[in-house]
């Protein structure tokens, strides 16, 4: 057989290969933003998962990890997620709810109580609803909400044990409605304003106080501005991770089952992390001088807290998630 004709034949045979080569022979790439820093424990297990799924899927699929918002603003990138693009996102219930208003009931005042009633919730009926909705209408893929910040109390500079404490006092809350109309039930006047803003509105008396998780004010240094620790718990922070419903259906079956389960199990790990993570911020806070105030009226401040699903217009929502994880 003639060289020319052995050449050709091989061409063939390669082309013939190609063509039934199998589709996961793609490789496809993730890139991830959220806005905490590099020593969170939440980018460490953005990290653990990464590498979980590379080794999953072969390194078919990768997930680059941008911490510190470097891709951008949260809202910017929600946008080009529901675009298309592969690119990912950690948000939380009260900006999904700007798209499917029941789903922010997850960041409203007292929806549960700890991060096992959290994980949880990915077995109610009405939440795998609403998810299934971002996704169609929206274009925005829930990959797994496993990941829990820990409570967020009010810190402020006087005692809180009742709502009526909080009365007159202005508290710096994300922009969302749910967080919004939140704080304002529980007695406060909530104050928009962006994280990185807190220790300098403080000093300029902006605002009276922020509600957040305990090892936010370690990290923000806020404790040489804030005197009191109210224990408050008034919101469980839960976080989801968000992909492009476009780009997470073009992936194979077994790439979406590896994201999604491996998501799951990196986030149950980083919230029992965050766990400790938070009785070591309280600790440090404590030997800094702040005073905690553990004595306060929960059965008020749950009462009160009520109202904001009600002005909302979402109670049927809060009840009925209630009802089907209480079974």
């Amino acid at each position: 057989m003639s060289t020319k004709r052995l050449v050709f034949l091989g061409a063939l045979m390669g082309t013939a290969l190609a063509a039934f080569a199998p589709a996961q022979a793609q490789e496809y790439t993730l890139r991830f933003n959220h806005v905490l820093g590099p020593g969170e424990p939440f980018h460490q297990g953005f990290l653990n998962w990464a590498e979980r799924v590379a080794e999953r899927t072969g390194g078919g699929l990768t997930i680059e990890v941008f911490h510190s918002a470097q891709l951008g603003v949260e809202e910017d990138i929600i946008e080009q997620i529901r675009q298309g693009a592969n690119i990912g996102q950690n948000t939380d219930a009260a900006r999904l709810g700007n798209y499917v208003p029941g789903i922010a009931v997850v960041n409203g005042p007292y929806f549960v109580a700890d991060r096992h009633a959290a994980f949880a919730l990915a077995d109610s009926p009405t939440m795998i609803a609403w998810q299934q909705q971002l996704a169609d209408e929206f274009g925005i893929r829930v990959v797994c909400f496993d990941w829990v910040q820990g409570q967020r109390h009010f810190f402020t500079n006087e005692p809180v044990r009742t709502p009526e404490d909080l009365d007159g006092l202005r508290i710096r809350t994300p922009p969302a409605p749910i967080w919004q109309e939140s704080i304002r039930a529980l007695g406060a006047t909530p104050v928009a304003m962006n994280f990185g803003d807190i220790y300098s509105g403080l000093q300029q008396q902006a605002v009276d106080g922020a509600e957040l998780v305990y090892p936010n004010i370690t990290a923000a240094n806020l404790n040489e501005v804030l005197d009191y620790a109210n224990e408050t718990g008034h919101i469980l922070l839960v976080n989801f991770q968000i992909v492009s419903s476009e780009w997470f259906n073009g992936l194979p079956e077994d790439y979406q089952a590896a994201l999604v389960e491996e998501c799951r199990t990196a986030g149950q790990e980083t919230s029992e992390v965050v766990a400790t993570a938070v009785e070591d911020a309280k600790a440090q806070l404590i030997e800094a001088g702040m005073t905690i105030v553990d004595d306060v009226d929960l059965d008020a401040f749950r009462e009160a807290g009520r109202a904001a699903y009600e002005v909302l217009g979402l109670i049927d929502a809060y009840d009925q998630v209630q009802s089907e994880i209480a079974q």
